[in-house]
């Protein structure tokens, strides 16, 4: 397909998807909550673990940090912070109660604390230059990303990290063409194995829709430089099927 210049991708986003975005979004994540982190486990082919490794090994940890989880929903990034440095202090935001309520319980077997927040993470209900650290996963393809990325630029501190996992546009045509058709099959295979409802196997197409119109590792790169953001770090996963980024808010000169 045709991109839009990243001028205008946003728009073109807002205009094919604000209705599943506002409309569908949360009863597919209320269907897919509660096999939400084996499903990831069966259609990455058991990569998942890897994944977060990749994501994990960006983190500069201090401790006693106030971090903010992004779109949390299971609370995986929260739980995998705590194991590695247990004095942060970790607030999770995300939309969908039904998620937060697995994020809790997860962490509550664990002995560990995630104070939890249901709310529209486009605009934070948190004072500006408040987290130490912000992290975001899986969930940019259902947001208005610049939006968001303003909202994460706010509440941080200067010179605070941002740390930005998700599935992106791969940078080959040649990759997209064969994972786009796998994505499709391995989505309702995977709901098929789960029994999911109608609430998510009607969005298997949004899925691989948004990926299509969503950035490249790259692009999401020059994003996060165009918002405000420096020491911009990525690495590719798979030719770009995963990227993940670290990007630092810049202190101002004195």
């Amino acid at each position: 397909m045709s991109l839009p210049p990243m001028t205008d991708r946003e728009e073109q986003r807002e205009l094919a998807f604000s209705t599943v975005w506002n409309q569908q979004l949360n009863e597919a994540f209320k269907d897919i909550a509660p096999y939400y982190d084996r499903g990831n486990q069966v259609a990455s082919l058991g990569a998942w673990n890897w994944f977060l490794y990749c994501f994990m090994s960006l983190f500069k940890l201090q401790p006693n940090q106030k971090v903010l989880d992004v779109c949390a929903g299971t609370n995986a990034i929260g739980i995998a912070l705590l194991k590695r440095e247990p004095t942060l202090c970790i607030t999770a935001i995300d939309r969908s109660a039904d998620m937060q309520a697995v994020g809790r319980q997860r962490a509550e077997k664990l002995g560990l604390h995630i104070d939890s927040l249901i709310s529209d993470v486009h605009a934070l209900p948190f004072p500006d230059n408040h987290f130490d650290l912000v992290t975001l996963q899986f969930a940019s393809r259902h947001l208005k990303i610049t939006q968001v990325f303003d909202e994460v630029n706010r509440v941080l501190k200067p010179g605070g990290y941002f740390y930005h996992c998700d599935m992106l546009r791969p940078s080959s045509p040649l990759v997209e063409k064969i994972y786009y058709p796998y994505l499709r099959v391995c989505l309702g295979a995977t709901g098929f194995l789960f029994g999911s409802g109608s609430a998510a196997l009607g969005l298997i197409k949004y899925f691989t829709d948004a990926l299509e119109i969503f950035y490249t590792t790259e692009e999401l790169t020059t994003l996060l430089q165009e918002q405000g953001f420096t020491e911009v770090k990525a690495r590719k996963i798979f030719t770009g099927v995963l990227g993940c980024h670290r990007a630092r808010k810049p202190v101002p000169d004195n």
